[in-house]
């Protein structure tokens, strides 16, 4: 049976001669034989158990895991579990690179539309950035209640001409403006807008944000800080809408 030195296990592994020493040291690769001189000889199965190892640490299973693997001795439960915890890991992790990825190529094609590219412009999209999720939430809240609401409209419209139902169209009606009243007052209490001319996150009055000329993120108002009329982008309310930034 062949023996190598640690050098030489290193080399059929690639890594290097400290990285199976610290494996040693560690008591997830101890030699089965040691020469007259002391030094470390591996075996056959000790440079299989190494090149188990490698494959493991490039699937970023730390050394506690792989040693805790590698002591089961066959015991599959066990080392699925394990294998099972360290990819929910790494699946939260490559979460997590992908929402900073698509946050930076969202700031460059944003900064691609700026006239001037400044401190306060980049802070301007961050915040809008950051505050999509809480947004899209009202977004969709008003999407889900309004949708009853419209398909009982067409009902009602529909059996109205072809039926002549017409206290269907007459119910609609009743629950209609009551909602259109809540959605509203909800919407507003919801909602603010970023000002950016002087960067200032500011609440409009109700009567301002239901008139003015509006597109799907931004709505044509006076903001209450700096006196600047026109485009402003849409953010979600917080604690702090009437103050700076």
């Amino acid at each position: 049976m062949s023996n190598y030195t640690t050098g030489e296990l290193a080399k059929l592994c690639g890594v290097t001669v400290r990285t199976v020493q610290y494996y040693d040291t560690r008591g997830i690769l101890v030699p089965s034989n040691l020469s007259e001189g002391g030094r470390r000889l591996y075996s056959e199965d000790d440079l299989r158990r190494m090149r188990v190892i490698c494959f493991l640490r490039e699937l970023d299973l730390p050394l506690d895991v792989i040693g805790q693997m590698l002591a089961q001795d066959g015991s599959g439960n066990v080392i699925t579990l394990l294998l099972q915890q360290q990819e929910q890991v790494l699946k939260e992790e490559i979460g997590a690179k992908t929402e900073k990825l698509e946050k930076l190529e969202t700031l460059r094609r944003e900064l691609k539309s700026e006239d001037r590219i400044s401190l306060e412009s980049i802070g301007d999209i961050a915040y809008t950035m950051n505050n999509q999720k809480k947004l899209k939430k009202v977004r969709l809240t008003m999407l889900f209640t309004g949708l009853p609401v419209t398909l009982l409209e067409l009902a009602g419209i529909l059996l109205w001409v072809l039926k002549g139902l017409w206290w269907v169209f007459a119910l609609y009606v009743v629950i209609a403006v009551p909602w259109g009243i809540l959605i509203s007052r909800y919407y507003y209490k919801s909602v603010a807008y970023l000002c950016p001319q002087c960067h200032t996150v500011f609440k409009p009055s109700f009567k301002e944000m239901f008139w003015a000329r509006h597109t799907p993120r931004t709505r044509k108002l006076t903001c209450t800080h700096c006196g600047r009329k026109g485009f402003c982008v849409e953010v979600a309310a917080t604690d702090e809408t009437t103050e700076a930034k």
